[in-house]
């Protein structure tokens, strides 16, 4: 059997830095650092950060008063700024500065006096922290047909932003609806999805040329790695999101000769090494990595952690 290996695949230079802040946060201050939610959406992440020392917490009334708090990648809401405030927490921002770009387009746009038109997905977490970081009022659209039913008060004041982790394709079709219906609208057009996003997306559509079936690691709540899997199936090549090795399933490789194998942005490598593992305890294999781009992004961490 032949394993092919996207690159890029796995954790991006967002995801990088929010590991590295907790990680160096429990250096520094010592042990528990607190984490408001999943610092990025991984099950394993997760629980090696709570080995190291970190706490991840719903709410700040879990927080003792003046405790390092940890902000995740997703970003928040103003009022969950405020609340940290309120209890005097010691704020740390692991917020991806991909994100925090968004949370600045969004003021700005609503400070001109514009209703801002959100292209994301309800309920995830970067959505409710960007509509929370628009002091103005926000129209959540996920879909054409969202776009169809909008209502709005004044269509020659508009602007919209984007969740950054959403399918290039799917977001430019909803951009280029909102800019038949509403002409004057403005908006960074794609800029603002994700380049690990938009890296990995394509990675997935060259696997699609050369694999019979698409393995995915990520975790269910990851919406990068919901859209890889998407994509492969778009493509008419099978395609799975697993969580790790041990939810690879005998019967999706029947009859398979070429796997593909990538991982969504918040899934570290060694899940793909464990993956690749298994397929060796199971019989010969024979792997190659078929790559897209070199990604060499990286981002600063806070002042009071660099170094």
């Amino acid at each position: 059997m032949r394993l092919i290996l996207a690159q890029p695949r796995g954790f991006c230079a967002g995801v990088e830095r929010a590991i590295d802040i907790v990680e160096r946060a429990v250096e520094r201050f010592g042990s528990p650092v607190y984490v408001r939610h999943e610092i990025v959406h991984n099950q394993h992440v997760v629980k090696d950060l709570e080995a190291k020392g970190a706490i991840f917490v719903d709410e700040f009334d879990q927080v003792p008063p003046g405790s390092v708090t940890i902000f995740s990648a997703h970003g928040v809401a103003q009022s969950v700024e405020r609340a940290a405030q309120d209890r005097t927490l010691d704020v740390i921002d692991a917020t991806c500065p991909l994100v925090t770009k968004v949370h600045v387009e969004g003021r700005r746009y609503s400070t001109d006096g514009r209703t801002v038109i959100l292209v994301g997905h309800a309920g995830h977490a970067e959505i409710e922290g960007t509509i929370g970081q628009i002091p103005g009022p926000v129209l959540l659209v996920s879909t054409v047909e969202d776009v169809e039913a909008l209502i709005v008060d004044d269509p020659e004041r508009l602007a919209y932003v984007t969740q950054t982790t959403l399918s290039v394709d799917d977001t430019r079709v909803i951009i280029d609806a909102l800019k038949v219906r509403f002409p004057a609208i403005v908006g960074p057009d794609t800029r603002d999805i994700c380049y690990a996003t938009q890296n990995r997306q394509r990675a997935v559509r060259d696997l699609a040329q050369v694999a019979d079936v698409i393995l995915v690691i990520g975790s269910q709540n990851s919406s990068n790695s919901n859209r890889l899997r998407e994509i492969g199936e778009e493509l008419g090549v099978p395609s799975y999101l697993i969580n790790d090795a041990a939810a690879l399933e005998p019967a999706w490789l029947q009859g398979k000769q070429a796997v593909g194998i990538t991982a969504g942005a918040s899934a570290p490598d060694h899940l793909v090494d464990e993956l690749v593992d298994r397929f060796r305890r199971d019989g010969a294999v024979e792997i190659s990595t078929l790559s897209v781009i070199d990604e060499n992004v990286r981002f600063r961490l806070p002042a009071r952690l660099a170094g």
